[in-house]
């Protein structure tokens, strides 16, 4: 009886991150959304993979599919990364030659671009995340299956790519985050406080409603899970409130 009931709490665990997974590339940037894991795709093949002969085709394939999508994940994450890096560093440079000018309209514009690009780090760390947890899933799944001993040696493989690796993303939301404070200190002369109200009401909303989305998501996915223990996430090196706070919003989001 206890063995059903933890098969039925499985399935139901499984069939919620299914859901999270496509809510989740759904509420991305449309740009992004054939970047994430083919989880589907890699659930019909364990389901076609057989426990008495897991050596098969079906099981190429699933590895075979598993090594792309990890290509795939290092590819675009490490491409967004240096991209990031760019617009900040062209950002810091206007900036250096508006300080001279305390001109608020450009102001207003380089802080509409910089709660853009925050925004759109933030969703990198959440795509790491969500993939990661993605991949450990199915590997729990296949391990199930075939009875083998699959995801130990895999999600080991994996701590060491580049699409984990968040260090670097996660400084730069941080320093995004300063230099968004120091345009706008609190003490700031009336027109820089406009400046800044300005980026704020300008800020692309797709940026900003699917950035506020990554952060629950990334919330959930540390909640503690069946894959809670050795292949859980890490915590995050962001913390929730210094990021919903730095997003412009009054309150924290709920845990749904």
């Amino acid at each position: 009886m206890q063995a059903a009931q933890e098969r039925e709490r499985e399935r139901e665990r499984a069939m919620k991150f299914g859901k999270r997974l496509k809510r989740q590339i759904e509420e991305s940037l449309p740009e992004w959304r054939d970047k994430f894991l083919c989880y589907k795709d890699l659930k019909k093949l364990v389901k076609l993979i057989s426990a008495t002969q897991p050596s098969s085709k079906a099981e190429a394939e699933f590895i075979c599919l598993l090594d792309s999508e990890i290509d795939k994940f290092n590819a675009f994450f490490v491409d967004q990364e240096e991209e990031f890096i760019i617009r900040q560093m062209e950002l810091q440079e206007r900036i250096k030659r508006v300080a001279a000018t305390s001109a608020a309209a450009e102001y207003g514009r380089i802080g509409t671009e910089m709660v853009n690009l925050h925004g759109e780090m933030v969703l990198l760390v959440n795509y790491s995340s969500v993939n990661y947890t993605g991949l450990a899933k199915i590997l729990k799944k296949y391990d199930k299956r075939t009875g083998g001993l699959l995801r130990l040696p895999f999600i080991e493989k994996v701590l060491e790519q580049p699409f984990f690796t968040t260090d670097l993303i996660s400084k730069l939301v941080k320093d995004c985050e300063s230099t968004m404070d120091s345009m706008f200190p609190a003490a700031a002369a009336a027109a820089a406080t406009a400046a800044r109200d300005e980026a704020v009401m300008m800020v692309e909303q797709r940026v900003f409603r699917n950035a506020v989305a990554a952060l629950v998501t990334m919330r959930e996915l540390r909640r503690g899970s069946s894959t809670y223990g050795h292949f859980s996430l890490p915590p995050l090196t962001l913390p929730d409130a210094d990021l919903l706070h730095s997003l412009q919003l009054p309150s924290p989001i709920p845990i749904l």
